[in-house]
């Protein structure tokens, strides 16, 4: 056999046929030959197959038409061309052959010289078509291999590390750039990354960054919140120009929030309060202020919302991520596979992106602030933030105030438990915050404060707290009276001075998207009072000028002539808000401000030579004196607090405890280490300090009232059981260990104290209590909790009135209401928290694991303690998922 010549094959019926065709084409070709329909698709499909066959239309049961079809209709076979041979010539016969995808039609009898040329020619165009398809093969793998390489140059799926629990995922081919986890201050990171940078494009100045943003699973991890996305949707919408009429990057494509549905839903609703704050006249109202006020504030906050509040889906996408394969956009999909891990699909390929935090390891601040030791005044102003949401060099516009030896905050930006560590104050000393309102460079340090065995003082309007506690709520996917067992409110009333132990505060309204207050603060001194204004976030008079008007939709001049006056109220220290455009003051509207010096804030960039001539700059860490003077306020808060530790003693002997020296200490510095024997008690003053226990796994920060070296009054040859280490500049009081024991004995309380002591050292190493938990917290926890003692295998009996169990000893088995086993628990680990969260899940069942001891912690000291409830709450929701 010629494997040169090509190969037909004749299909017929008739021997006489067969024999003449086969003797005329024998010679120059490969003939093989079929008697019927079912022998013709049998042979069609030999290796190799025909390159044509000759196919009789008349046949015994299978005629060629219908052989025909079933060759067309076999993609291996489909490509053979069919030459029909038929001694009818009607035109429907003809027609139907053609549509079954016959190439030609012959009549018998044949002319030989008629055949030979008909078959060169549908061989001759068959080679050709099969070339050009592998030509076309070839170019499309070329192609393919060339679009792989662009892709994976493009970097498909390439992920970034921006911080931990923060990533960046990127399908450039599909026009995706996943934010994936949004903590406080993630905007900063990213530019610092240069994934939120400059750029140009048809004539437009804008930023680069993500159109979609992955919420984690849990909204708080470690203490902070992950999930604050209202800075990051803003980029998108406005620096990018997704929502700028006619901007090049508004296509009609909205940037998109994805993640689990109870995260995506409180997120939207945290959103939508967080641009617009209280949503109507009613509910400016139900904060206290009467209709007239009420129809004001209601018309500014139309005009900053361009005459409509928007609901957030209108200008955002959402998608809720289960373990399913979902697309996001363009044929990227996204499925879940495990607790806040997710696998994101592109093509052939995936990356997976996990967003849990390590145990003890937290969001960073975008900027170091250093290390500053603190000279504390009768009344001072302690700037901790001139910038803005977009500053990454400094933090958001931020005050401390100190008075009479107590600490205020004014206003929560991201980080500010970082700003408060670098100033050397722990959270312990701090005894409230005057908050101005409820944007995130202002309000996302809120949960931080919460880091306190006490509820701080909150202090502001009731019109700003009304707006803060739901967005709060919102964002917490907590009820709104939630927000009352975390802060201790303090409400102010505007326009009048409010008296807080001295110091008086005046709130004032200024208009803003958002229900606003500023804060004038003052104190006496011998010449008058000495004032500090807090004028964060202000509006131009050019934006308050343009609201003005007679129409039905207008502000009344009037309003904004008042407005404008409160601003001009003179101070001895006013720190301005200058941050320009829709929303923010300009500096110019100053100049001729009598106070006594401006500090111009608020700002992403350095000030103008105009600006320069109006207002000063401070730097993090600058304090301005109102008026001097200590006055021993240390001294009296030691008393104080060893009077309210030590309550059988006398003032003589407290006075006599607390006669040692204040030594200081640097941070970083190791105070004690681990099996170390100490001489001294250290009392903790200011700063903190990190207890750590590396066989342990222990890490627990400690502040005011906190004692380093106790058990060394009770046991002489008693090692320090772990390593003190300050974690800031900060003092303690020094009290030598026989003077610590001797008072103890004078009081009677020896025994009992080191009974007490146990059980504080026992809370102090768990993660629930150990952290900003007081010495005086603890040790009143420790006169009030109770040991229950179980064998192995006792199921635990718990009443819905009871309080926390914590495991002392032993261990304890979770089973779900269906028998599962879903965890077990050990040393240190609690449960019971199902009683006070009231959610509608079967309660858990628990038992013992071995012989184990519980210690029942009271209802009211688990609510008392702020930092105690936020965990339990953050703690419930990771188990939830677990059991449920």
């Amino acid at each position: 056999m010629d494997e040169d010549k090509a190969k037909i094959l004749i299909v017929d019926d008739e021997k006489i046929h067969i024999s003449v065709l086969t003797k005329f084409l024998s010679g120059d070709y490969d003939v093989r030959i079929a008697l019927n329909g079912a022998e013709a698709l049998m042979r069609a499909k030999a290796d190799p197959p025909p390159d044509l066959i000759l196919l009789d239309v008349m046949m015994p049961e299978m005629d060629g038409f219908e052989v025909c079809r079933r060759l067309k209709s076999d993609k291996s076979l489909k490509s053979i061309p069919v030459i029909f041979l038929t001694t009818k010539d009607d035109e429907e016969n003809t027609a139907r052959g053609f549509e079954l995808g016959a190439v030609d039609f012959i009549r018998k009898p044949f002319r030989p010289a008629v055949l030979s040329a008909r078959i060169r020619t549908h061989l001759a165009m068959s080679n050709q078509k099969q070339l050009l398809e592998q030509q076309v093969k070839e170019r499309t793998a070329e192609l393919v291999k060339s679009q792989k390489k662009l892709r994976d140059a493009m970097g498909n799926l390439l992920t970034i590390q921006v911080a931990p629990g923060v990533l960046w995922l990127q399908v450039p081919e599909a026009d995706l750039r996943i934010l994936c986890g949004c903590p406080g201050e993630v905007v900063k990171l990213l530019m610092l990354k240069g994934l939120n940078a400059p750029a140009f494009k048809d004539g437009v100045n804008f930023e680069t960054g993500p159109n979609v943003i992955l919420l984690s699973d849990l909204l708080v991890q470690n203490g902070q919140f992950a999930n604050l996305s209202e800075f990051p949707v803003l980029q998108m919408l406005y620096r990018q120009g997704m929502m700028i009429p006619g901007h090049p990057n508004n296509t009609g494509v909205k940037p998109m929030l994805i993640g689990s549905a109870e995260q995506v839903r409180a997120q939207m609703e945290y959103i939508h309060h967080g641009n617009y704050g209280l949503l109507s006249k009613e509910e400016i109202m139900a904060a206290g202020i009467d209709e007239d006020l009420a129809e004001s504030m209601m018309r500014v906050k139309l005009k900053f919302a361009f005459g409509k509040i928007k609901k957030p889906y209108e200008f955002l996408d959402t998608l809720e991520i289960d373990d399913t394969l979902q697309e996001i956009r363009n044929g990227v999909f996204v499925r879940r596979i495990g607790f806040n891990q997710f696998r994101f699909h592109y093509r052939e390929r995936f990356a997976d992106i996990d967003l849990n935090l390590p145990k003890d390891v937290h969001y960073p601040s975008p900027y170091p602030l250093g290390r500053h030791r603190l000279q504390r005044h009768y009344f001072s102003v302690l700037h901790t933030g001139e910038g803005d949401g977009w500053n990454t060099k400094k933090p958001s516009m931020s005050s401390v105030l100190m008075f009479q030896g107590r600490i205020y905050l004014v206003d929560a930006p991201p980080s500010v438990m970082n700003g408060l560590s670098a100033l050397g104050i722990d959270i312990s000393e701090v005894e409230g915050i005057f908050h101005t309102h409820s944007h995130d460079d202002h309000f996302a340090g809120l949960p931080d404060l919460v880091h306190t065995d006490r509820r701080l003082k909150y202090f502001a309007t009731p019109l700003v707290r009304t707006a803060v506690a739901k967005k709060f709520a919102a964002l917490t996917s907590l009820p709104e009276e939630k927000f009352e067992q975390f802060f201790d409110i303090h409400d102010l009333e505007f326009d009048t001075w409010n008296k807080i132990g001295g110091l008086e505060v005046k709130p004032l309204y200024s208009p803003h998207p958002v229900e606003n207050n500023l804060f004038l603060f003052r104190a006496l001194d011998w010449n008058g009072h000495r004032t500090y204004a807090h004028w964060a976030d202000l509006t131009s008079f050019e934006v308050l000028d343009k609201m003005t008007g007679e129409g039905p939709e207008d502000v009344s001049p009037d309003f904004a002539e008042a407005v404008k006056k409160s601003y001009m109220i003179p101070a001895a220290i006013k720190k301005l808000d200058i941050g320009g455009g829709m929303i923010h003051g300009v500096a110019s509207d100053f100049m001729d401000d009598d106070s006594e010096r401006l500090i111009l804030a608020h700002l992403e960039r350095d000030l103008t030579p105009e600006e320069m001539e109006i207002g000063s700059e401070a730097s993090f860490g600058a304090v301005d004196v109102l008026i001097a003077g200590e006055q021993g306020h240390l001294q009296q808060k030691i008393f104080d607090y060893l009077r309210e530790m030590f309550p059988e003693s006398s003032e003589d002997e407290i006075r006599m405890l607390m006669n040692g020296p204040i030594v200081d200490h640097n941070a970083g510095a190791i105070l004690t280490k681990k099996g170390q024997d100490a001489d001294v008690v250290r009392m903790l003053l200011a700063g903190a300090v990190l207890f750590v226990d590396s066989e342990l796994g222990i890490s627990n920060q400690l502040g005011f009232g906190s004692f380093i070296g106790l058990k060394q009054v009770f046991e002489k040859d008693a090692r320090t059981a772990g390593t003190y280490r300050a974690a800031s500049h900060g003092s303690s009081l020094h009290i030598h260990r026989r003077l610590f024991r001797t008072f103890l004995k004078n009081n009677g309380i020896m025994e009992d104290f080191a009974e007490r002591l146990k059980k504080i050292q026992f809370l102090r190493r768990t993660w629930l209590f150990g952290e900003n938990t007081s010495f005086s917290f603890l040790d009143r926890l420790s006169k009030q909790v109770e040991t229950t003692y179980l064998l192995d295998g006792a199921q635990i009996d718990l009443c819905s009135d009871a309080g926390l169990c914590l495991i002392e000893q032993g261990g304890v088995t979770v089973t779900n209401g269906a028998g599962g086993v879903k965890g077990e628990l050990k040393a240190g680990d609690f449960f019971g928290e199902h009683f006070h969260t009231k959610e509608n899940f079967e309660n858990p069942v628990f038992s013992a694991k071995g012989d184990c001891a519980l210690i029942n912690i009271p209802r009211d000291e688990i609510f008392n303690a702020p930092i105690v409830h936020w965990k339990i709450l953050e703690t419930r929701r990771k188990r939830v998922r677990v059991l449920y």
